[in-house]
């Protein structure tokens, strides 16, 4: 899943922070702040984001920026430090990523190396050994499930244990289950603010779990449950990114706003709403919405 700018750019593990001084991609200025956010993670001010020490729920944009607080992030207040690895196949998402949480000074974090696809991720978190990996759920090479299955060893030494926390821009239950199921200790959306994120960082390092709000609920219906959930074969035939495009098509959002979403281009996504609609034989936007409603997918 190559279609981002960029998405196989140089693999760091020398713990580097990018300057804060690089060019937004998005254009945006974090409110507050004197620096750029290349990323399209929220920033601001936020207090405690209520996470609990079992099923802890990371905040998200809307609810961060009703909060109130020094924004300062949770590692800098109590003198902890975290190692982090940054897996992701969009080296901008990455860049922004390490800009607003890798300055180890006032987060807590330090950024210890970056990969973009499975075979990177592999590779660098088994010579980082770092104590939390944030994931991204779709990878070049069999996605984050792949990167957890290979790295099980890893999550259960006992002496120094590597934890998983997704974050993705993808809300689909089947996702967050995947992931879970595969051994991750939480999964956050990419609409989290950069301090919710070094909050969630530092609980999947103690081992709690945490979540965004609404994906929780995902997770406690799938383990409440011994069935499997059924097979749909129509959903079957389209690829991780063309789910993703259903999704964001089925909720309103034009072409463009798909392609900042994604970190894709314009002609990508009409490359990938024509595959969907070809596989599902379903002839417009209008049909597809309705399809996707029907299957609770929006």
């Amino acid at each position: 899943m190559s279609d981002a700018n960029g998405a196989n750019g140089p693999i760091r593990q020398d713990g580097s922070a990018p300057g804060t001084d690089r060019t937004s991609p998005t254009g945006t200025t974090s409110p507050g702040s004197s620096h750029t956010n290349p990323t399209g993670l929220p920033t601001g001010p936020t207090g405690p984001s209520g996470l609990t020490s079992l099923i802890g729920t990371a905040g998200d944009s809307t609810e961060s920026d009703a909060s109130s607080g020094s924004g300062e992030a949770s590692g800098s207040v109590h003198g902890r430090r975290v190692r982090v690895v940054l897996v992701d196949d969009h080296r901008m998402f990455r860049t922004g990523v390490q800009a607003e949480i890798g300055e180890t000074e006032r987060t807590g974090v330090e950024v210890v190396g970056e990969a973009a696809d499975v075979d990177q991720a592999v590779s660098v978190i088994s010579a980082a050994r770092p104590e939390v990996v944030l994931l991204d759920v779709h990878l070049p090479g069999g996605g984050g499930v792949e990167v957890l299955r290979r790295c099980a060893a890893m999550m259960s030494d006992a002496e120094q244990p590597v934890r998983f926390l997704a974050l993705s821009v993808s809300d689909a239950a089947e996702d967050v289950i995947g992931v879970i199921r595969g051994g991750a200790r939480g999964y956050v959306t990419k609409t989290i603010t950069g301090t919710d994120l070094v909050d969630s960082i530092f609980r999947v390092q103690e081992g709690d779990a945490v979540f965004s709000p609404r994906l929780a609920g995902f997770v406690l219906d799938a383990f409440a449950s011994t069935d499997a959930p059924p097979v749909d074969e129509d959903l079957d035939r389209l690829t991780q990114r063309e789910r993703e495009v259903l999704r964001l098509i089925a909720r309103g959002y034009a072409y463009k706003e798909i392609a900042k979403q994604l970190y894709i281009s314009v002609k990508t996504v009409e490359s990938h709403v024509s595959a969907v609609l070809r596989k599902l034989q379903l002839s417009n936007r209008h049909e597809l919405t309705r399809w996707a409603t029907a299957r609770r997918l929006v």
